[in-house]
């Protein structure tokens, strides 16, 4: 019985070389897709908390990999007010986002806009007050 101590490089049994990661944990391939999004997502809140910071302390942001079904379409977030019990929550829901962009960049694009849309629901205000340098359509 072989015992594998963590973090320590050891030549698999058939001989093939170390084994360990290809390649070191602060460059972008090292995460997976989903911290990839986890990041992404905070780079947008924290873009649109420039603004709205206090209005924004008590809400919680939350991804999750897909939505409840729903028979009007798939939406790409949800913006949830404050009840008594319970915060207010933005969830973006990361397949849909990522299904709907083609590439690292539209991907942000669409991730920033999917959470100034949720913040302007939350708030209750224009998509280009909540984000002044916005351009563009809202998602679907």
């Amino acid at each position: 019985m072989t015992h594998h101590v963590a973090g320590r490089r050891r030549r698999d049994r058939r001989g093939r070389g170390l084994r360990g990661s290809l390649l070191p944990g602060d460059l972008p391939g090292a995460r997976s897709r989903s911290e990839q999004f986890d990041e992404l997502v905070l780079d947008a809140v924290n873009r649109v908390s420039r603004l709205w910071g206090s209005q924004l302390q008590a809400v919680d942001v939350v991804v999750e990999d897909v939505p409840p079904a729903e028979p009007d379409g798939v939406p790409l977030s949800l913006a949830e007010p404050a009840s008594l019990d319970e915060p207010a929550r933005i969830v973006v829901y990361r397949r849909p986002v990522e299904s709907r962009a083609k590439g690292q960049q539209a991907r942000e694009d669409l991730v920033h806009e999917v959470v100034v849309q949720a913040v302007a629901e939350l708030l209750g205000l224009p998509l280009d007050v909540v984000d002044p340098d916005r351009d563009g359509d809202p998602p679907d």
